[in-house]
């Protein structure tokens, strides 16, 4: 887990420093002049968090490193009885090991969801416990505590998950500090649909083939359609995504070999 555990300071750190710097230099020409670098850096720190691939307040996994030419699938907000099964059962027809972020308020209530993954070979990360959209402007008491409950609800599994992607893909300067302390790294994804939770359906695979890239970590959603009559038009989107792939020349690589990072570590251990 080499990029959680970097030491130093955060680009973030670092924007404030020389930030601060430069205000002071030009506060010898011109006072007003100070405003403008720290301006910059508010504005900067204000935006940062939406941007999923930007390492500004820590460290961020968005793409593989491999070099091949290959992609990883995640799927977030999962476990759901009405999609994960046949989700399942599509990505076995095609051979393909995925990656799941799950919310741990659904994985305590579906946990013959959680062996079946784990049964057919896939990853699990941290997504949150209740995927509270707004989790990273509470406080950093609140974001520990969504984390922990979900690595509690994994454990039950024999999980321990060294993944976390944060909803929505959104950042704060509390995170570093969080996820260092749980020896976890955050990860979030370089490439996406979008498609809206699956209310996006229509020509998901399309929009998905046109823009992919060698070591893209792909973003789609382990949820019900909506409206749930789209749940068949949704598993031929993935079924023809997985063919495209293959017609591009692209294999799909478990996280973990896109990466080189550790997603879990798993001791076999199933609670009933």
């Amino acid at each position: 887990m080499g990029n959680s555990r970097k030491k130093g300071f955060s680009v973030s750190e670092k924007s404030g420093i020389r930030a601060f710097a430069l205000a002071f230099l030009l506060a010898f020409a011109d006072i007003r002049l100070a405003v403008i670098p720290l301006t910059v850096f508010v504005l900067l720190c204000l935006s940062a968090p939406f941007f999923p691939s930007f390492s500004f307040f820590l460290p961020v996994i968005s793409r593989g490193k491999s070099g091949k030419k290959a992609v990883s699938l995640t799927f977030d907000d999962g476990p759901d009885p009405f999609s994960t099964p046949d989700l399942l059962a599509l990505l076995s027809r095609h051979g393909v090991r995925a990656a799941f972020f799950i919310n741990g308020k659904k994985a305590a209530s579906h946990p013959e969801l959680i062996r079946e993954i784990l049964d057919r070979g896939h990853s699990l990360g941290n997504h949150s416990y209740s995927h509270d959209n707004l989790l990273m402007l509470k406080s950093g008491e609140y974001l520990e505590e969504e984390i922990e409950k979900t690595q509690q609800v994994l454990a039950h599994f024999g999980i321990r998950t060294y993944a976390f992607r944060p909803p929505v893909g959104i950042t704060n300067p509390r995170l570093r500090d969080i996820l260092k302390k749980k020896g976890m790294y955050a990860l979030n994804f370089s490439c996406r649909g979008p498609d809206a939770g699956n209310r996006c359906i229509r020509k998901l695979a399309e929009r998905i083939l046109r823009k992919i890239r060698p070591d893209d970590i792909l973003l789609l959603h382990d949820v019900r359609p909506f409206p749930e009559k789209k749940t068949d038009d949704w598993l031929r989107e993935i079924d023809r995504l997985l063919y495209g792939l293959r017609a591009k020349g692209f294999s799909v690589l478990p996280l973990e070999e896109l990466t080189g990072e550790k997603v879990m570590a798993d001791n076999g251990n199933r609670n009933p």
